[in-house]
């Protein structure tokens, strides 16, 4: 099943991809969201993330990390393993390997990359990030980083296709305003912005793929 899965995933990476469609399934609620296509992105930094696949006990996997709680835009969010290019990564998919060996313990001679999804582009941070996808044969031996990630969450990738996964909630950002969003609920955890745009992409690369 697996072998079959990546190979048929390969393939749909490289067609047309759904792009801003599918985001938007997951965008919080905003009264334009166009806005998202529309800002300036010229000076942003650049950043790359793992969509890590991987099979365990018949199901297909992958992981998300929560970080912990701090002063920053990102603090205490659920988010895929990655971060922004350094001077030494030779491309955006080096990038993506290279941070989840570091914050996750991936290890990165095992895995295998078969493209990417559609760039993204996170204006709190104002960084242009690719979703690198990629996949590994067994289960990883995974290790936290323990300043960078508080938990690593496996998720199944048929509970994100849920539709009792996916539910709304009112969230309080930066103590200063609420904000009405879909999100992907994982182990009890609230998955959205970036991180549930990117996961609705993928699920929607995937919807025709029969992996029972």
């Amino acid at each position: 099943m697996f072998p079959h899965f990546v190979k048929v995933l390969e393939q749909k990476l490289r067609a047309p991809l759904p792009g801003f469609e599918a985001h938007k399934v997951m965008m919080p609620h905003l009264r334009n969201p166009e806005r998202y296509q529309l800002q300036d992105k010229s000076k942003a930094r650049n950043g790359g993330v793992l969509i890590l696949l991987y099979p365990d006990e018949g199901k297909i996997m992958l992981p998300l990390m929560k970080r912990p709680d701090y002063d920053g835009v990102h603090g205490g969010q659920v988010s895929f393993p990655g971060g922004k290019k350094e001077d030494g990564d030779k491309d955006l998919v080096e990038t993506a390997l290279r941070e989840a060996n570091e914050e996750v313990g991936v290890d990165i001679s095992k895995v295998t990359i078969i493209g990417t999804l559609s760039e993204f582009y996170l204006s709190a941070s104002n960084f242009n990030v690719l979703p690198v996808v990629g996949f590994v044969n067994e289960k990883p031996n995974f290790v936290p980083e323990p300043v960078e990630v508080e938990q690593i969450l496996e998720t199944e990738l048929r509970h994100l296709q849920k539709t009792e996964t996916r539910k709304e909630t009112e969230l309080l950002i930066r103590n200063a305003y609420k904000l009405k969003t879909p999100y992907f609920d994982v182990q009890g955890h609230v998955v959205w912005g970036a991180t549930a745009m990117m996961l609705s992409e993928l699920l929607a690369v995937i919807e025709e793929i029969d992996f029972r």
